[in-house]
């Protein structure tokens, strides 16, 4: 079924809000509230087969009250969004040129440029995001004011038929097989830990049993505190005590806390007793633990922020960054998503369908370890005598620029 919003000639964007807020975004169900194995994987079912609105409320519930799992997603994302970037023109030709030229301005008008990569670079953890294009018209061309996050949860892949490959915009007129969403007005960018259908693809699925398992033994730790830590109160009353006397003595057990303090009858006492059966904490500590490095070796690509030992592979310096392998391939990803679903359009509308698109390009390669090169270029030279390596190489090698004429250099020192 077509949308309502279809527009077939595409020859303008579509300028008004389509994923309009309504009173059912202030709500919701919490799935992660008395969570069990059992309830997970009914909501994972109910995703597997495109009702996805139980599964994206609960990964919104993780992120917020996991703290590793947030910081390990956010180091993730950051380090994308972090990187150097630029447009290449699609030729060397002037007209290409120009465009690349504008496109850089264009990127520069968006407003939340910045946290629109990382609402877009969502999809990591949650298999999917959709941000919609906000399109604006000054000085005769169209430009890309702001790209609106919209939660995944405003969507669906079920249909009568099968399992959509793409997200259906839910809304009011088709709140349940929803609405296509329309050319060149959002922006779909899909994330696959694994091969197999989208709403399975996100990092959080695999890690919301890791989050289930440690939400456990945080429970069962913090039981643990109050049966061996903290003394139980115990108040005793006289037979002779009166129903009023019985009273107070209950209230001033039960409100006793850091200043133990209390008002009752001579005819009554309270005793502190301690615990003299002691227990062990290392099992809580081990779990939590396995659970945090299981996520980090999802997330990250090591374990290195939960097992990290200073000088060691796997320790802070390693920590600080996601694996190389996984920053080029979300970095490559989004390179592919920016190009097709916004300077694609954005060519469209101001210069042609017929118009080269330029290319975004995220700036991931590693450093190279200049020091290390050094070191072999002096094996190379002392040891082995290989002596024809140009000065013009190592001044580009290592950036050291042409010395001016009668300027004092190192080896007149």
């Amino acid at each position: 079924m077509a949308s309502s919003w279809y527009n077939p000639n595409n020859k303008k964007p579509i300028m008004n809000q389509i994923a309009v807020q309504t009173i059912r975004d202030r709500y919701a169900s919490y799935p992660a509230r008395g969570l069990t194995p059992d309830r997970l994987g009914r909501i994972f079912k109910e995703a597997d087969q495109g009702d996805i609105v139980r599964q994206s409320e609960l990964f919104e519930e993780m992120e917020e009250k996991d703290l590793h799992l947030a910081g390990c997603l956010q180091t993730r994302k950051l380090a994308v969004s972090g990187l150097e970037w630029e447009i290449i023109p699609a030729t060397n030709e002037p007209a290409d040129n120009n465009i690349a030229e504008a496109a850089r301005e264009m990127f520069e008008y968006i407003e939340n440029w910045e946290d629109a990569v990382l609402d877009i670079l969502d999809a990591i953890g949650k298999g999917f995001s959709v941000c919609e294009i906000m399109w604006e018209l000054a000085e005769g061309k169209y430009w890309v004011k702001t790209l609106d996050w919209v939660h995944q949860k405003r969507f669906t892949f079920n249909s009568p038929d099968v399992l959509l490959p793409f997200p259906k915009l839910l809304t009011d007129a088709n709140p349940v097989w929803g609405e296509d969403l329309p050319p060149y007005k959002f922006i779909t960018h899909t994330y696959h830990a694994r091969s197999g259908a989208t709403p399975r693809g996100g990092l959080l699925r695999p890690c919301a049993w890791m989050y289930l398992f440690k939400n456990y033994d945080i429970k069962a730790w913090m039981t643990f505190n109050e049966l061996y830590s903290v003394p139980m109160r115990l108040g005793k009353y006289q037979s002779s005590a009166s129903a009023q006397d019985i009273e107070v003595l209950k209230q001033a057990v039960f409100n006793m806390a850091v200043d133990a303090a209390a008002v009752i009858s001579d005819s009554t006492i309270i005793e502190l007793v301690e615990s003299k059966v002691t227990g062990n904490t290392s099992t809580f500590t081990e779990l939590v633990n396995f659970c945090d490095k299981a996520i980090s070796k999802a997330v990250l690509g090591h374990a290195g922020s939960a097992e990290g030992t200073p000088g060691k592979l796997g320790g802070e310096d390693q920590a600080e960054n996601i694996r190389q392998d996984l920053l080029e391939s979300d970095a490559k990803a989004l390179m592919k998503t920016i190009k097709f679903q916004i300077l694609a359009p954005w060519v469209r509308f101001n210069y042609g369908p017929d118009k080269a698109v330029p290319k975004f390009k995220f700036h991931f390669e590693c450093g190279e370890d200049l020091e290390k090169t050094a070191r072999v270029y002096g094996i190379l030279v002392k040891d082995v005598g290989y002596n024809k390596i140009g000065i013009k190489h190592i001044q580009e090698r290592f950036g050291i620029p042409e010395p001016e004429k009668g300027e004092e250099t190192i080896g007149d020192l």
